[in-house]
């Protein structure tokens, strides 16, 4: 099995900066894709940022510039440091992954709970 953990969230005034972390454990093989999704209501799930299976990264246009991902191989944790905080960027975010978990011959895609960002105006 494998979990997801994010932390990070919370309540931020425009312009300000949070940093959300994701941590991937479990009877892990191999990570092929990591990245964060956001969910705002009324709206559908779309993706913010993350590594591809080909280690390119990729940013949904209205963070570019303002948020960064990264990640720790050997913590298996992607971060989102997300700075110039907007009101619409209020949204629950995900952690996302594509992994092989040992003894699995393919791999699945594993999603956290969520953690709630709220950027007031």
């Amino acid at each position: 099995q494998v979990q997801m953990v994010e932390s990070g969230g919370g309540l931020v005034q425009a312009g300000g900066s949070l940093r959300l972390s994701c941590a991937a454990s479990g009877s892990i093989f191999r990570i092929h894709a990591m990245g964060w999704y956001r969910q705002a209501p009324g709206k559908q799930r779309e993706l913010v940022a993350g590594f591809s299976r080909g280690g390119t990264t990729d940013y949904t246009d209205s963070v570019k510039g303002r948020f960064t991902i990264s990640r720790d191989n050997a913590k298996n944790t992607v971060y989102l440091q997300m700075s110039s905080l907007k009101p619409e960027d209020t949204a629950v975010y995900y952690c996302n992954a594509d992994i092989t978990g040992v003894g699995s011959w393919h791999p699945a895609t594993y999603w956290g709970r969520g953690t709630q960002v709220t950027v007031s105006s």
